[in-house]
């Protein structure tokens, strides 16, 4: 654990050194959890160091590109390769099943509702690779759901200031409201969906 502890504050101290493109290259690199890295950005703001919506843009960004490195290994690797390699990244064999069975379930529109998702939220893009979904529709859905993402732990380490590190001790009160809207949002999505495949069975 102090192996561990040691990594995340070298990472930490890098992206303090780079700023906005440190934000943006700590999320790219998945080693350590977008909510931390988001955090310690927002803390940065709070010491002036950077602006609040640069540092949400650059956080967009580094969140899209990383999804599309894990888009592109199950596009072009498939699902051995993330099985095999997918540890590296943070995403266990269970995070894949449960990401394969929601996109088979909700199609390519869970893209952006899963993001909110435990578990699902960054192997989503698993699926979304190995079925060659567009990469616009893709990017798209992906960015309007790391937008807010960014928004909110930039935000929360702003107000936390030098106490960024308790992020865990209040996130949950603002991520569980979003987490009950996108599962309620898929739930509107699948009913849609089923009307409409229903109308076209009528037709």
């Amino acid at each position: 654990m102090a192996i561990i502890s040691d990594i995340i504050a070298q990472l930490l101290h890098w992206v303090q050194q780079l700023g906005y493109f440190g934000i943006m290259l700590g999320l790219m690199i998945e080693v350590i959890p977008s909510e931390i890295v988001l955090a310690y950005g927002g803390y940065l703001v709070s010491t002036g160091a950077i602006n609040y919506f640069g540092a949400v843009f650059f956080g967009t960004v580094g969140g899209v590109i990383a999804q599309l490195f894990i888009y592109w290994i199950g596009r072009y690797g498939g699902r051995p390769v993330l099985e095999k390699y997918g540890k590296y990244i943070l995403i266990k064999k269970s995070h894949i099943d449960h990401a394969e069975a929601w996109f088979d379930k909700y199609g390519s529109g869970v893209i952006f509702t899963a993001r909110f998702i435990p578990v699902v939220r960054h192997a989503i893009s698993i699926p979304a690779g190995i079925s060659r979904m567009s990469h616009m529709r893709f990017i798209l859905l992906t960015a309007l759901a790391v937008i807010p993402w960014s928004a909110l732990f930039v935000y929360l380490g702003m107000v936390l200031g030098s106490q960024w590190e308790n992020i865990d001790d209040i996130a949950s009160k603002y991520t569980v409201p979003l987490i009950i809207a996108a599962i309620v949002l898929l739930a509107a999505y699948f009913l849609v969906k089923w009307k409409m495949k229903n109308k076209k069975k009528g037709g």
